[in-house]
């Protein structure tokens, strides 16, 4: 178990150590800097080189990489050119919406897909199982945007359920509550768990229905094991693994998308503060991130890789 912990480890990190790499010098090649949009057209190249000093940008980029991985270690993440704050700050609050977001769509996403799933799966060919096929069918299709101002034309504008955009805040002081803040939310997690629990529910039927060709399922059925206990005892615990693989994808894949479904129901998140630092050129912002985001989804699927092994004890031995 320890080789396994080890190896997964030094996989984590290295794969971290190349992102970063990878995120710094896509940003370094992209032409023009902050100094030049932060003093406008007019400036003349005497005032931009002496900006591009005091911000640090005339020195060697590997000088620079090294400076910004420190800080990221360190939590000094910088200060944002356009915000003149820091950088860390700017990125803590706008998690406060982003990360709520994303887990409320992932539990959607989980609740519905692995509900569909096993029960298409236990329907093989049936009624019910042709109906989940054609709605997850239905989920792929349709562009989380465009769900999005769906959702906001019946259930906001037409039913008046839910507010059409905006966030109230968690607490009194902000001006809203816990449940204000759920409901600002509920829409736009909805638009982003369509499409993935469509994608889980058919992963999760296929595996299902792998795991229940296999000899020991048949045994426990002849022993007596009802249907329904063997799918929720047996089957699903083993068909998880490939399973969890697509939702530890799809948790990183939902941080990204919300980049757009949050500038569609206009909340103070992660995706706007993105779209925000790319008009005013501030890479420090942009940056850090991307990083962030590439290591939240690197960091899932290590953890993903543990629970593997939690799953599944023979991914322990020291060949795994």
């Amino acid at each position: 178990m320890s080789l396994f912990l080890l190896k997964r480890f030094v996989s984590f990190v290295a794969t971290l150590l190349a992102a970063s790499v990878v995120v710094f010098a896509v940003l370094e090649i992209l032409p023009g800097n902050a100094a030049e949009v932060r003093l406008g057209p007019t400036a003349t190249p005497e005032q931009v080189a002496a900006l591009s000093a005091q911000l640090g940008l005339d020195r060697p980029a590997f000088a620079r990489y090294v400076e910004w991985v420190g800080g990221y270690l360190r939590g000094d993440l910088g200060v944002s050119v356009a915000y003149d704050t820091p950088v860390w700050s700017l990125i803590a609050e706008r998690l406060r919406v982003s990360l709520p977001l994303a887990l409320l769509a992932m539990g959607l996403t989980v609740a519905v897909a692995l509900s569909l799933g096993v029960y298409a799966a236990a329907r093989h060919n049936r009624l019910g199982d042709v109906g989940v096929m054609t709605l997850s069918q239905l989920g792929l299709a349709i562009p989380n945007f465009w769900l999005a101002i769906v959702l906001i034309l019946v259930f906001a504008v037409h039913l008046q359920w839910f507010p059409a955009g905006g966030f109230p805040g968690w607490t009194d002081d902000e001006g809203g509550s816990l449940w204000d803040g759920l409901q600002a939310l509920m829409l736009p997690a909805v638009a982003l768990a369509a499409v993935q629990a469509a994608i889980l529910a058919r992963f999760t039927r296929s595996a299902v229905l792998d795991t229940l060709r296999e000899d020991y399922v048949r045994t426990a059925r002849a022993k007596g094991l009802s249907r329904r206990a063997t799918l929720w005892r047996h089957v699903l615990r083993n068909a998880m693994i490939p399973v969890i693989t697509i939702m530890g994808l799809q948790f990183g894949n939902l941080l990204t998308s919300a980049i757009v479904v949050e500038n569609v129901f206009v909340l103070p998140g992660i995706g706007r503060l993105v779209f925000q630092a790319i008009a005013n050129r501030d890479l420090a912002v942009v940056r850090d991130v991307i990083m962030l985001l590439a290591g939240a989804v690197i960091l899932i699927n290590f953890i993903v890789d543990l629970l593997y092994a939690w799953i599944d004890p023979r991914l322990k031995g020291g060949d795994a």
